[in-house]
Formats: structure tokens, sequence, C-alpha cells
């Protein structure tokens, strides 16, 4: 008896017809309730750092009454309840506010690092991607030693940014000469007309990155060359290339997605120190300058702006991995 076309295989359990739509939108409901939750930590955070920019920019000897008329001047005096509602009113608005050091439109001062950083984590996950996938391909399919490949790239990845960092200062610039210590970009230069100045920044932040990559994706190679349709391609004598492609690929997108969104997160945490070991003028440098002088709404604004990116790439991942997992298909 044969199954009808388009039926769903025996034992398996019926597919919805919403169940297409219903996994994105699922997806951005809980990235928005993460992104929610992680506002009011961030908030909660910066209104604990010791010290804020009333009390830095009072006169010496100023007194409590003065510091407290300074901070009301600043719009940092209230309930703190009253304080994030006004906050979080103001970023759905798209106005997050105003510096207080500079008076400056935070909004402007994001926007003006973004392009920095955002190449610089560009281009370092454009390189870490492909390494990761052969590394992963590497360990995953390693019959003998897999678990020390495996522990290998792990612990790689463990190795600080700030030390990889530094090594690749010594060896590239110190020993070999053959690019700038620092990154530092001409006022208004955009990044790539000056590549050589995003060889140490973009190399510091990629090689951590394709060893977690591809210390996670080992598991997921391991478990897709263990299915039975590989082992029978192999005695076939498919070549490795192509059973590679063809029969181990498509089981590798869904992980290779989520590890990109997770991957792309921490390039964003990891600018921050590369940015300020390289003196490159992304939105890293302008986050820890904004802490030292506890200038909150730009920490508050930089620090939610990159949760958000990470939130809708994990979202997206999920949505995309859904769609091209070979065994949520219907057929």
């Amino acid at each position: 008896m044969t199954r009808p076309t388009g039926a769903a295989p025996q034992g398996a359990a019926p597919r919805s017809p919403g169940a297409p739509l219903l996994g994105p939108l699922a997806a951005l409901a809980r990235a928005c309730l993460l992104l929610v939750a992680v506002s009011a930590v961030v908030f909660a955070a910066t209104s604990l750092l010791p010290g804020d920019a009333a009390e830095l920019r009072a006169t010496p000897g100023a007194t409590p009454d003065q510091v407290r008329e300074l901070r009301e001047e600043l719009g940092q005096e209230g309930p703190p309840w009253r304080l994030y509602a006004d906050w979080a009113a103001g970023m759905l608005r798209g106005d997050p506010g105003t510096s207080l050091v500079n008076g400056r439109p935070v909004l402007d001062a994001v926007l003006q690092r973004l392009p920095a950083t955002a190449t610089l984590v560009g281009a370092s996950l454009a390189l870490a991607a492909p390494a990761m996938l052969l590394l992963g391909g590497w360990a995953g399919a390693a019959r003998r030693g897999r678990g020390t490949a495996t522990a290998l790239l792990t612990g790689g990845a463990a190795v600080p940014v700030a030390v990889t960092a530094s090594g690749l200062a010594a060896l590239l610039s110190g020993v070999l000469g053959l690019v700038p210590a620092v990154s530092l970009l001409p006022p208004g230069e955009p990044p790539v007309r000056h590549p050589e100045l995003l060889v140490l920044p973009v190399l510091s932040m990629a090689l951590p990155t394709a060893l977690f990559g591809g210390g996670l994706l080992a598991g997921a190679v391991a478990d897709a060359a263990s299915r039975p349709h590989v082992a029978d391609a192999r005695r076939r004598g498919r070549p490795l290339w192509a059973i590679a492609a063809v029969d181990v690929l498509p089981f590798l997108l869904a992980p290779f997605l989520r590890v990109l969104a997770v991957s792309a997160g921490g390039l964003i945490a990891a600018a921050t120190v590369v940015e300020t070991l390289f003196g490159y003028p992304g939105l890293g440098s302008l986050l820890v300058s904004s802490i030292a002088s506890r200038d909150v709404p730009v920490i508050q604004a930089v620090a939610v702006s990159a949760a958000a990116v990470v939130l809708a790439g994990t979202a997206l991942a999920d949505a995309v991995a859904g769609g091209t997992d070979p065994r949520r298909r219907p057929w």
C-alpha cells in the first residue's frame, strides 16, 4: 500500500498548516520579551555603578544639595521605576536621550561609531564562518581522537581575547612589521579605505570565534556523519566531497545558523576589548569611555543595541533553521 503524496510518514505527528508561520512569530515574540528583560537588567546595572555623572561634573567642594540639583538638571533624579519608564519610552521612540558629558544626542554618537564596529564585526564573522565549518568538519569527522580534536578547539577558544590580540600584535607588527600596531582611523575616513588597520582587530576576533564555532559544530558533524544514508553513500563509493556537500551539509545548516548568531554576539562583546586595545574608534571604545565617565544614557544605548542585534540574529537563525532542517520538512 503506497502512502499518498504529501501525507505524513507513518507514526509521525500531523503537521499543522500554521506551523511554518507560528515558528517565526514565536521566535520574534521570544526575542522581544528577552529584549525587555535585558533592558531592565542593563538599566539596573548602570544604576548600581559607583558614582554618577553629577558627582564627576560637580565642582570640587560641592555640597550634597548642589550635586542633587545637578543630578536633577541631568534628569537622573527620581524613583527608579519612573526613570526606567521614561528611558524605555524614549528608546521605543528612537530617542535614547542626551549624553551627560557633552550634551550631544546619544543617537548621533552611536550612529557615528556604528559603521566602524559593523565593519569590524562583519569582516570577522565573514572570516570565521568558513573556518568554523572546516574546523567543525575536521573535528567531527575524525573517527579517532575526536575528543582530543574538540578539546583542542575548545581550549583555543578559551584563550582570552586580550591574550590573542597581544600575541598577534607582537608577531605581525612587532616581529614581522607587516601591519600597524594601532588602528587609529583618520577622522571621517571609513574603515574599508584602510584595510591594513583592520588586520589585527579582525584576526584577534575571528580566530577565537572560528575555534569556538568549530567546537560547537563538531558534534553536529559527527551526528550527521553517523546517519545511515551517509554510511550507504560511503559503501557505494561516492566521493568524500559529494558526501560532505549532499549528505552531510543539509543537516548542518540549522546548527550552523544558530552558531553564527551566537558568534555574532560574542564578536560584539569582543569588540569592546579589541577596540580598546588597538585604539579602534568603534562602539566598544565608546562604551568603555562612557563607563569611565558614568555617561549612563550612552552606556544603556550601546548595551541594549548590542543585545537587540544578538537577539534579532538568534530569532532569524531559529526561523530560517526551521525551514532548512531536513528533519522538519514534510517530505
